[in-house]
């Protein structure tokens, strides 16, 4: 993708990768070629991010949700992302990405476990773009496992009184990354769909009725374009930034 020519970029975007099984029944094909087509969408969003030198992406692959769809959908996904990640370490290499999980991996198959930590091995030095897939992942779960890690002094050499927003914070799974600047949901629909709650307070949001596997460099640009044109004031006003 050529470098984006707009002067402001952000720095995290994360995406709600949504509309797989629309597309495909639109086009008389199964919900299992929508999600195939939307891996490969998925690898060509990551290419145009990490060329365009943004340091985060993270990706809604998988909810805590999920799990309640017919099991041939779902062990079709997991068998999806353990081929992506296995036969895509050597190109995550070779380009400075570094792969990281958020959510409750424990709950998938034992061969994906195993892949997914192979590949945060091997991407672990990587240092041009950090790719953080969401997977088996609810933002309630998190926020609920937060506190009660607190609620069971499951936190060593801690003991609070009163809690602050940044010791909630560094309790998340995501406390190694940054804050989303960017929201980018698919498909039409426009909610959050219980994904980084927490996270996206001050987020920018953009939604596109383009589905997943039709979605592309152009929208990507598009996106950022309107990104470009928000003023970010956290509270303030505009004379204060």
């Amino acid at each position: 993708m050529t470098p984006c020519p707009m002067p402001t970029l952000p720095k995290h975007i994360a995406i709600i990768m949504d509309g797989n099984g629309r597309w495909a029944k639109a086009k008389g094909q199964p919900r299992l070629e929508g999600h195939r087509r939307g891996v490969e969408v998925a690898e060509e969003m990551i290419t145009a991010v990490n060329d365009l030198k943004i340091p985060f992406l993270t990706l809604y692959a998988f909810s805590d949700e999920n799990w309640n769809r017919p099991k041939e959908e779902v062990d079709t996904l997991m068998g999806l992302l353990e081929w992506f990640l296995k036969t895509r370490q050597e190109k995550m290499l070779k380009n400075g990405i570094r792969f990281r999980t958020i959510g409750d991996t424990q709950k998938l198959p034992e061969s994906v476990q195993r892949v997914i930590a192979e590949t945060m091995e091997v991407t672990a030095h990587g240092k041009a773009l950090t790719l953080i897939l969401a997977l088996s992942y609810g933002a309630r779960n998190e926020i609920m496992n937060a506190v009660n890690k607190i609620l069971s002094n499951q936190v060593p050499g801690t003991r609070y009184q009163v809690l602050r927003e940044n010791e909630l914070s560094d309790l998340l799974d995501t406390k190694d990354f940054p804050d989303p600047d960017l929201l980018i949901r698919t498909s039409g629909e426009y909610r959050l769909s219980n994904f980084l709650l927490w996270q996206l307070a001050y987020t920018e949001l953009y939604f596109t009725k383009t589905m997943w596997p039709e979605f592309s460099e152009a929208d990507l640009a598009k996106a950022l374009e309107e990104y470009s044109k928000r003023e970010r004031r956290f509270g303030k006003i505009s004379e204060q930034l």
